[in-house]
């Protein structure tokens, strides 16, 4: 893909930004954030063909993956983190690396995401297998780094997507299940932390969050599995058996101090 063919560097649609406004500068980044949900809504075909393909990999062991390079990167950390204490998943399951490392999330280290073998050397510490998935994130969808991860997750069996924001990338060439979300020229000229990153952060909640639904670490509506950790999840959880189990507040408030989780306390309630 040459770089003209982009549409995440096409020029804005907007011009002079620099003598607009405050509110002016506020009503067109809404303006063209409001565009991002039908992005996502056009690729819910694939979003859903990846999450029915993970769910029995995952129930069998498998792990899921995210790789990316700076506000990719980024998102995909950020999903993986959130997992273990919404659903009370080991931090091993859901797993999320950025070229460079940890010290990247902070601070961007320069040119490692030009490196396609780094990826491999970074996954190639898991031991992958087949029941593996790994969600590679990039949004111009040429970023070495995350190429050259889905590349080396291919040579292990490893099911491959990818979430990019240009048609026809070569990332989605590498992909398995690629998901392009095009939602249009940045507001500023290619700065993709902005819709793009918007759009991913997005399909990242309704890949981890149908998966955690479909595997049963939800309830009804509720996160039955969550690491009570604070006072406000306690208070979510006795909140939750209060509802559930038609008890009073006392009672809740006992039943889930007795038995750590709110999954322990309904299972054990008699």
């Amino acid at each position: 893909m040459n770089d003209h063919l982009k549409v995440t560097e096409k020029p804005s649609l907007y011009e002079s930004l620099e003598t607009m406004s405050v509110e002016d500068i506020l009503v067109n980044i809404n303006n063209e954030d409001r565009k991002v949900p039908e992005a996502v809504n056009a690729v819910i075909p694939a979003i859903a063909e990846l999450v029915e393909t993970i769910v029995p990999k995952f129930e069998q062991g498998g792990r899921l993956f995210y790789i990316g390079a700076g506000t990719s990167g980024r998102l995909g950390v950020l999903d993986a983190s959130e997992i273990p204490p919404t659903y009370g998943l080991p931090h091993d399951r859901v797993i999320g690396l950025i070229a460079g490392g940890d010290g990247a999330i902070r601070k961007a280290v320069e040119f490692a995401e030009d490196s396609p073998d780094l990826a491999a050397k970074d996954l190639a510490a898991f031991n992958l297998n087949e029941n593996d998935t790994l969600v590679g994130i990039a949004a111009s969808g040429t970023t070495p780094y995350v190429i050259g991860g889905m590349k080396y997750a291919r040579t292990q069996g490893v099911l491959t997507a990818c979430i990019t924001n240009n048609h026809g990338s070569p990332l989605a060439d590498v992909a398995d299940i690629p998901i392009e979300v095009i939602v249009g020229p940045e507001f500023v000229t290619g700065s993709t932390r902005m819709k793009s990153g918007t759009a991913q952060k997005l399909v990242l909640n309704m890949i981890s969050t149908s998966v955690m639904i479909r595997i049963g670490r939800v309830q009804g509506n509720k996160m039955i599995n969550m690491q009570l950790n604070n006072n406000k999840l306690v208070n979510r959880g006795i909140n939750f058996l209060m509802d559930e189990l038609n008890i009073p507040r006392e009672q809740a408030a006992d039943l889930l101090e007795e038995h750590g989780s709110i999954k322990e306390a309904l299972i054990n309630y008699k």
